[in-house]
């Protein structure tokens, strides 16, 4: 009986959690379309809510995008003055970015 209480107990706290990864992403897109966003914006999102390692840099974004690291830099400062990324403690070369939570802005 053990057993199937704690196999319960964990099957429902992974529901909960895919039930908040759901909700998440999708007040994300309810608020990134509230303006305009382009297709290279629509791509790294996505790929940053699927399970994405590390942090946003304008290299991995540019790499991922297929663009210049201008254009890279442009769209993730787009994204920073909306709110939708959070620039992480650090400069220069080292500057990252990660997705916002609801708390913080959306």
């Amino acid at each position: 009986m053990k057993r199937f209480i704690d196999c319960l107990g964990r099957a429902l706290t992974n529901a909960n959690e895919t039930l908040a990864n759901v909700l998440y992403k999708a007040q994300l897109w309810n608020y990134v379309n509230q303006q305009t966003v382009n297709q290279r914006q629509r791509l790294i999102l996505n790929r940053m809510l699927d399970n994405f390692k590390g942090y946003m840099t304008t290299s991995k974004y540019a790499k991922l995008a297929k663009c210049s690291t201008d254009t890279a830099l442009r769209d993730i400062q787009d994204f920073v003055s909306r709110g939708i990324f959070i620039q992480n403690p650090g400069g220069g070369r080292s500057t990252s970015y990660r997705l916002a939570t609801i708390e913080q802005n959306l």
